[in-house]
């Protein structure tokens, strides 16, 4: 598994933390492990920018994934294929102000926003009730492993 974390944004984060996460994502999501992703920390400039470009909105906003090989997740006995995952982008500072309305810390929600974007990443998505159901359940069960407690409750995203 190759896992690159790259943090161009002016805020510290938990470096260290984001890569357990990712690995254990990695595991329980049966990804092969040749598969390749990206993380990347951005401040609120390059996240608005993002967001106007792919999404044509306006402002940052919190995490956004661009897939690459449309890898879905593996069983136990038939991992994933191989392949690029793809890029997950989080905005820090977008992360603090959800901490602090959600009453947890930043970096809970960081690792809340990466298990999210890979989820993406993976086919998931929250557009209708019942994918909205299933992915934000498996968010919270898959976080919740990784932390060892109950997930923070995720944002609206």
């Amino acid at each position: 598994m190759s896992i690159e974390i790259s943090n161009e944004s002016a805020r510290t984060v938990d470096e260290d933390g984001i890569l357990a996460l990712a690995r254990h994502l990695f595991d329980r999501l049966h990804l092969h492990p040749q598969t390749e992703l990206s993380i990347v920390l951005v401040d609120e400039e390059a996240m608005a920018g993002l967001h106007r470009q792919w999404m044509d909105e306006p402002g940052a906003t919190d995490v956004m994934s661009f897939p690459m090989d449309e890898l879905r997740p593996g069983t136990e006995d038939a991992p994933g294929a191989e392949g690029l995952l793809g890029d997950v982008v989080v905005c820090p500072q977008v992360a603090a102000r959800q901490a602090e309305r959600g009453g947890h810390s930043v970096d809970d929600e960081v690792l809340l926003l990466v298990t999210h974007g890979v989820l993406h990443l993976l086919g998931y998505d929250h557009e209708q009730p019942d994918e909205k159901t299933e992915m934000f359940a498996l968010q919270r069960t898959l976080l919740s492993e990784h932390l060892g407690r109950p997930a923070p409750r995720e944002a609206e995203t």
